[in-house]
């Protein structure tokens, strides 16, 4: 599908990438993983041809069409749905040329192309289809008319995914999907795309969806593309094994060098060794050099341990929440202490924010009792407040500013230590921050919400911009932090690392979950499931009409003779929904096979026939899922009929 080969690039004269080459096949699900700053989003840039490389050339597959997230968030009156439906650039303009010809003045052959050509590209179920992405991204049914515009940037950077997705192009290119997303959707987005028809290039430091979805990793690091099978468990095991490897071969190599010098020192001016000491040197020059492993300094967190308080730090009792007149929560109790660990579920708009603004003293309780401890410090991180942060200003100054106190300014050394916590040097604490990357101004925005030791952290989406290894640096600082936590996240390896309490936000209300993470996930699957089997049975059957007995028996008669001549149509959908299972579980242990490292070190003809294996795998697979949309198809229309 994608051929990248000696590609190099420079930024203000820096090497982002040098000679780096690699191939993605056809119907990869390719994860683009490294560092923040590593030139991942950079990569995506080059392969789309929004900017040009210094050297080497990508090669896409002829034909092929490529698409990808926008970056630029959708705006203005239209329908959610209508921006969703434009981005099939070709059913838009051919419905475009039929409605230019009202009277059907064209050729009938023209006529006749566009009608085949739209009945090839299933135009006519695109509404669904389109519907059922936006649905699945968290907008209800009875929102899809509503004008884009009308939504916040994060709503409307949903809707730009919404139409990438539906655009469904041979190769799609996604950066950092998830950051606007809340668990509920990633759960959806997830499986959507785990079953994706095209070529998957995703760009995402969510470790869930690596897992999930890719099985192919692409690790970017010292300049050069490495190509990994499996997914990201697979990738992270094969690398450090790889890496293991390579440093006791660079030792193992050191040491004979220091023999072989050793002896040429000694040696080398006695006319009986000469010869030898002579052969020696030689041997070192041809000596083929084994790279040392050097890995890049992580990021460290490490938050400033509040003085303890006395339990509880926080009680609440039959507290109504809300802005102005209009409860958003009622009736919450609940009761925080210094070693609690708690993450906020429940979908986006059921009232997350309003209860981390109570707890944060933003919000004040419309009725019942909220009773905090008279020496609690609350600190607060939202993402949204990058946006407060000065451009022109330096981290240093930003944290001068935050510890100065009735005007007495702290020492710099102070200041720079706090910055230190975070992980920023000597360098960093002086650059602007319109220089700073996504994941810096969350680190700094973290710096800043510490300042005064809290006795309560309250994190809103905290991960979003942070790298992988950055992420692994804030759980292992969270869990040894000695105050409370309150987490609201979309990362569930966040969440199942941190935190021992779940809360379901959820119908007005606030209640402990009894179950974990993975639990969670399968309530939320089972609940889209119901839903769509509810909407499929609304479209189908329609509001049933009060009526006579006769009428009532009339209506069991016709939905019986329906229920029959749809009976083998729904058969022939669910044995191929049951052969596309039956394939995927087949393709997923072969992959797991070639993700096996000890695969490679025996035959090659091993090798080679389980990629035929896997080749053949994928095509059969392939062939099983257009059987099963077609049969499914032919259900559908046959039931709304």
């Amino acid at each position: 599908m994608l051929h990248i080969n000696d590609l190099t690039y420079r930024i203000s004269g820096r090497l982002l990438i040098e000679a780096a080459t690699v191939h993605i096949p056809q119907g990869a699900r390719v994860g683009l993983v490294g560092r923040n700053g590593a030139g991942k989003s950079t990569l995506l840039k080059l392969i789309m041809g929004d900017i040009a490389s210094d050297g080497g050339d990508i090669r896409l597959r002829p034909r092929a069409s490529l698409g990808k997230l926008s970056q630029e968030a959708p705006e203005g009156p239209t329908p959610l749905i209508d921006c969703v439906l434009a981005a099939d650039t070709e059913r838009s303009a051919l419905l475009a040329e039929l409605e230019a010809d009202p009277h059907h003045q064209m050729p009938p052959e023209r006529m006749s192309e566009i009608h085949e050509r739209l009945n090839a590209i299933n135009a006519h179920s695109a509404p669904a289809r389109a519907a059922a992405i936006l649905s699945g991204l968290g907008f209800p049914s009875e929102h899809h008319m509503r004008a884009v515009g009308d939504y916040s940037g994060g709503w409307r950077m949903r809707v730009a995914l919404a139409a990438a997705l539906f655009a469904s192009p041979d190769l799609l290119l996604l950066d950092e999907p998830t950051n606007h997303l809340d668990l509920e959707a990633v759960v959806w987005l997830e499986g959507h795309l785990a079953n994706y028809p095209g070529t998957l290039v995703i760009v995402s430091h969510d470790r869930g969806l690596l897992n999930t979805v890719c099985n192919r990793i692409i690790h970017l690091e010292n300049l050069k593309l490495v190509s990994y099978g499996g997914n990201y468990g697979a990738f992270e095991r094969t690398r450090r094994e790889k890496m293991d490897l390579q440093a006791k071969s660079y030792a193992k190599q050191m040491e004979q060098r220091r023999k072989i010098e050793g002896f040429i020192e000694r040696f080398r001016a006695k006319a009986t060794k000469a010869r030898q000491a002579q052969s020696r040197m030689k041997m070192l020059e041809r000596m083929e050099p084994v790279v040392s492993v050097i890995e890049e300094r992580p990021i460290s967190f490490e938050f400033p341990d509040p003085e303890p308080l006395p339990p509880p730090l926080m009680v609440a009792e039959n507290v109504t929440i809300g802005y102005g007149e209009t409860p958003i929560l009622k009736k919450v109790s609940f009761r925080l202490d210094m070693d609690d660990r708690i993450a906020l579920l429940g979908a986006n708009g059921n009232g997350k924010s309003t209860l981390a603004k109570l707890l944060t003293g933003r919000l004040e309780a419309m009725s019942g009792t909220l009773r905090k401890s008279a020496k609690l410090r609350v600190g607060y991180f939202a993402q949204h407040q990058s946006d407060e942060l000065n451009p022109a200003d330096t981290p240093l100054g930003h944290m001068t500013r935050a510890l100065t106190v009735n005007g007495i300014v702290p020492p710099e050394s102070k200041v720079r230590a706090h910055l230190g916590r975070f992980g920023f040097g000597v360098e960093h604490a002086t650059t602007r921050v319109a220089q700073l990357s996504g994941g810096e101004k969350a680190r700094l925005l973290i710096a800043l919400m510490c300042k005064e030791q809290p006795h309560l952290m309250v994190l809103d989406e905290p991960t979003n911009h942070l790298d992988i290894d950055t992420r692994e640096a804030l759980v292992a600082a969270l869990n040894v932090f000695e105050g409370a936590v309150v987490l609201i996240s979309h990362d569930p390896h966040l969440v199942e690392m941190v935190a021992d309490r779940l809360w379901l936000v959820n119908g007005g209300g606030v209640a402990p979950f009894d179950g974990d993470m993975e639990e969670y996930r399968k309530l939320l699957l089972k609940e889209a499931r119901e839903a769509r089997r509810e909407q499929k049975a609304d479209s189908t059957n329609g509001a049933v009409a009060a009526g006579s007995a006769a009428a009532r028996k009339e209506d069991r008669r016709s939905a019986a003779e329906n229920r029959q001549r749809l009976a083998p149509l729904k058969k022939a959908a669910e044995k191929a929904e049951k052969e596309v299972e039956r394939l995927t579980a087949a393709k997923a242990v072969l992959e797991k096979k070639m993700a096996d490292p000890k695969l490679y070190d025996g035959p090659s003809t091993k090798v080679a026939a389980l990629q035929k294996e896997l080749g053949d795998a994928s095509r059969a697979l392939e062939e099983a899922e257009l059987q099963w949309m077609e049969a499914l198809e032919a259900y559908e229309e046959a039931a709304a009929e």
